[in-house]
């Protein structure tokens, strides 16, 4: 899904965006490689629904 729906989406079931993500690894931490996709989308949902919380700022 691309667009407002599809990012709304992504929200309402706890996952942020990856793009923006990315873009806030590159901004804030150059010297850290971004998580794949697939590790980022278990991260939010680990931090949703009771896993440990991954965020870095």
């Amino acid at each position: 899904m691309t667009g407002y729906v599809g990012q709304s989406l992504r929200l309402m079931v706890g996952v942020p965006e990856y793009s923006t993500y990315v873009a806030h690894m590159r901004n804030k931490h150059p010297d850290k490689p971004p998580m794949s996709y697939q590790k980022f989308f278990r991260e939010c949902q680990a931090a949703r629904y009771g896993g440990r919380v991954g965020r870095c700022c």
